[in-house]
């Protein structure tokens, strides 16, 4: 099932790194920070009892952009509990986050336990770059998942609320996302509407 949300259209930042062989796991955001801080919350159209938001997400949580220290507090434990995230080890892990920090178009978002030291739920909105309705930006939500101790706890409510409005304010003219029939409701929720056109797929592995 494809879902879209419209909006508008102009441009984003691009990241510098270091060379990946010089480069250790770190609290180096893969995004500025000031992006989530900086929301306009009042436009958030999802209800929260009790209320929470991206700078207050419930006692003990903090979210914000993922580092490459989350290796360390469970970031692949949480997505293994959406998809196979497969073996990664460090070295990979970092230079996927640096070419995705690089390139100034990735905002893969996490709540952080800090009582736990853990990862507790994230999602990524990724921005793709069109040609049509003149050269503007698409964003797409994807792996939204709360890890099973968290859940309850309205983190998955919150970050799609958040990556709604953070691809608004990056002047996409539209964000979309998939997903099963039976959570069509729960996306409505944050204003989406189901797209006329078919999603469809074709994998080359697992």
């Amino acid at each position: 099932m494809h879902l879209c949300f419209d909006f508008s259209t102009p441009a984003t930042p691009v990241a510098a790194m270091m060379p990946v062989a010089t480069v250790m796991p770190d609290a180096t955001p893969m995004f500025d920070p000031n992006l989530l801080r900086e929301l306009d919350w009042s436009q958030n159209t999802a209800t929260f009892s009790p209320a929470i938001s991206p700078l207050d997400p419930g006692g003990g949580l903090v979210m914000r952009p993922l580092c490459t220290a989350d290796i360390n507090r469970g970031f692949f434990k949480v997505l293994g509990q959406l998809t196979k995230a497969g073996g990664v080890s460090p070295e990979q892990f970092i230079k996927t986050f640096e070419h995705m920090k690089r390139s100034g178009d990735y905002y893969v978002t996490v709540v952080e336990d800090t009582n736990l030291g853990q990862i507790v739920a994230t999602a990524t909105l990724v921005i793709e770059h069109k040609f049509t309705h003149s050269c503007a930006k698409r964003g797409r939500v994807e792996d939204v998942v709360v890890s099973d101790e968290c859940r309850g706890k309205q983190l998955g409510k919150l970050l799609m609320s958040t990556l709604t409005l953070l691809s608004k304010r990056l002047n996409c003219y539209k964000i979309t996302l998939e997903c099963l029939p039976k959570n069509v409701a729960f996306y409505k929720k944050f204003g989406y509407s189901v797209s006329e056109e078919n999603y469809m797929c074709q994998k080359f592995f697992n």
